[in-house]
């Protein structure tokens, strides 16, 4: 496991840049209102369907939540993006011994309230069409391992180009509750539940 080597001032030169970058790369970026629970550090469960979704989570983390962003990341793909390190990514081996590490890891973090951990729940990159989220039990099993307060968010963002070349990012936030104060299952139902609902307001989204 690769734990995160977050430097304060190269993340906040990042955010910077990078909202300078996806403000050249998208028509809009809108973030749906949303409450954010003070006092909480927040797990921020992402769906998973693009190469921008680590930058949408670091997006948020600064411009939305006002946390520090730290972010999981598949251990072969930190290792060729070590520069993401400095940012808050920490590495996950899914399958092995090591992922327990990475997953006590990621809840310790979380005891912080200023922190905020994204994680990506489907574990592979699916489209952001699709009308189920499934959410891999290791989430559970980390979940169960946070001590301290702590804001559990589901974020779909959904993609559209109406009639630009470039593409609009909505971003949907769902506050799931505080973390081990429902069962996994239930969690799992709402989840699905808002991201159907999010696919349906879409549709009406203004542009």
């Amino acid at each position: 496991m690769i734990p995160a080597r977050r430097n304060k001032t190269l993340s906040n030169l990042f955010a910077l840049y990078m909202r300078y970058r996806m403000r050249k790369a998208f028509k809009v970026i809108e973030v749906m209102p949303f409450e954010v629970k003070p006092g909480h550090s927040i797990l921020l469960l992402c769906n998973h369907f693009s190469w921008w979704d680590g930058f949408f989570g670091n997006y948020l983390a600064y411009w939305t939540f006002k946390r520090k962003l730290f972010i999981m990341m598949q251990h072969d793909h930190l290792e060729k993006r070590m520069l993401f390190n400095l940012f808050g990514g920490f590495s996950i081996e899914r399958g092995t011994r090591e992922m327990l590490k990475s997953l006590w890891y990621a809840a310790d973090l979380l005891n912080d309230p200023e922190n905020l951990v994204v994680v990506f729940p489907q574990g592979e990159l699916i489209s952001n069409h699709t009308t189920n989220i499934s959410i891999e039990k290791g989430i559970e099993r980390m979940i169960k391992h946070i001590k301290g307060p702590c804001q559990v968010v589901y974020c779909a963002t959904l993609i559209d180009y109406f009639e630009s070349l470039k593409p609009s990012a909505y971003i949907h936030l769902f506050d799931c509750g505080i973390a081990n104060q429902m069962p996994f299952d239930e969690l799992v139902k709402n989840i699905n539940t808002f991201h159907q609902k999010a696919l349906k307001d879409q549709v009406d989204v203004a542009h």
